[in-house]
């Protein structure tokens, strides 16, 4: 199933750089329209088939409870349902794999983002938080990271990672424990 989702992700990421290449040739946009409209129908039949393989593997109800989650949608609930399904995690630490404590000179403590793990299910968990930020859920814990005082740029994006994380978290919690998600008003503390 992930191999489904890294090969969506390249035909994302091809339609968008031919997108950006084609974009001053207006003499071919019927040809240029058709073209992705074909991407278009192969990103369906993608998607159809990770539903249908969701549901061969009786994981379909988990990733609709993961799915109601804010900001997550039908991809990024299908990739954290089949990464839970890889093997048993003791902890949600365990689950998420991209931060380590570095500890080194002026770095005491600090945590870092490393390459481990999926690349297309970080890829995901970031998609997911930018449009989980802005979410009455979720808005207060975003903008907390966001005030911290790091340089603009920065800020967001450790912001995105840590919102992110805290999303694969709760995902975790649901498919642990094989609960419902519950929002609430007011986003958790921390």
């Amino acid at each position: 199933m992930l191999g489904l989702l890294n090969r969506r992700a390249v035909i994302v990421q091809a339609k968008t750089k031919l997108r950006q290449s084609l974009a001053d040739l207006p003499g071919l946009k019927p040809q240029i329209q058709a073209l992705f409209g074909h991407f278009k129908t192969l990103e369906r039949k993608i998607d159809q088939q990770i539903q249908k393989w969701l549901e061969k593997a009786a994981w379909k109800d988990g990733a609709l409870r993961v799915q109601a989650i804010e900001g997550i949608g039908p991809l990024t609930a299908a990739a954290l349902v089949t990464a839970f399904q890889r093997g048993s995690f003791r902890s949600s630490d365990a689950f998420i794999m991209d931060v380590r404590v570095h500890d080194s000179g002026q770095m005491r403590g600090r945590r870092k983002l490393t390459k481990k793990g999926n690349a297309e299910l970080r890829r995901l968990l970031y998609l997911a938080a930018m449009r989980a930020c802005r979410t009455p859920a979720w808005r207060d814990f975003y903008q907390r990271y966001l005030d911290r005082g790091l340089a603009p740029v920065q800020a967001l994006v450790q912001a995105l990672v840590i919102l992110g994380r805290k999303l694969a978290r709760v995902a975790f919690a649901i498919l642990r424990n094989e609960t419902e998600y519950r929002p609430r008003n007011r986003c958790m503390q921390t």
